[in-house]
């Protein structure tokens, strides 16, 4: 594998941006080289066949989409409370719709892993990582619930990210009175 690390990163930023655009069927080592505007043959010399190109497609949204350090440390550092889990919740959709591109290829990926068992373990492996950090999260900063309501919650932020990504069912509510109920009925 070859060693350029920017190289790679841009590489994996513009394999992002073809699924986002094209959809997985879209996803080929000459699309991300011309995405990226870099000679053809470059993609395959960094992501050798398409398993490494998605595996390394995968880092680069973790990377892309994760919370920033010092914004996690200065949560932790605060009394556990419904508005520290809300300010999480709103960070977190936050996340995901300004960084429409990167969410929209992982839904692709998503998609192309459920038609394609044998690409799905580098999928599965980074959202355990996730689930298990959001968990790690939760119970450091003492907020409320357990493993049980970090899935319920992953799975109301999905619907709802992708909901608000694709064609919203409600788009005139703000997103933050949407979290505002999550929270409320979640945190009972």
């Amino acid at each position: 594998m070859a060693k350029n690390e920017a190289r790679r990163t841009a590489l994996a930023d513009a394999g992002i941006s073809v699924l986002a655009r094209e959809g997985s069927r879209g996803l080929t080592h000459r699309a991300v080289d011309a995405a990226a505007g870099v000679p053809t043959g470059t993609t395959s010399n960094y992501f050798r066949n398409r398993e490494a190109l998605i595996t390394g497609i995968f880092e680069r949204i973790g990377t892309r989409l994760a919370p920033r350090a010092d914004d996690l440390e200065a949560a932790a550092r605060e009394q556990p409370s419904r508005e520290l889990f809300t300010r999480y919740v709103r960070d977190i959709v936050r996340r995901l719709t300004t960084n429409r591109e990167v969410t929209l290829a992982l839904y692709e990926l998503r998609l192309e892993a459920a038609r394609r068992p044998e690409l799905a373990a580098p999928l599965v492996e980074w959202q355990h990582a996730a689930f298990e950090a959001d968990i790690a999260f939760n119970e450091a900063a003492g907020l409320p619930g357990g493993r049980r309501e970090i899935a319920l919650f992953h799975y109301a932020i999905e619907g709802f990210v992708f909901d608000r990504l694709t064609s919203p069912i409600d788009p005139e509510t703000p997103a933050d009175e949407v979290i505002d109920d999550f929270v409320a009925g979640l945190l009972r």
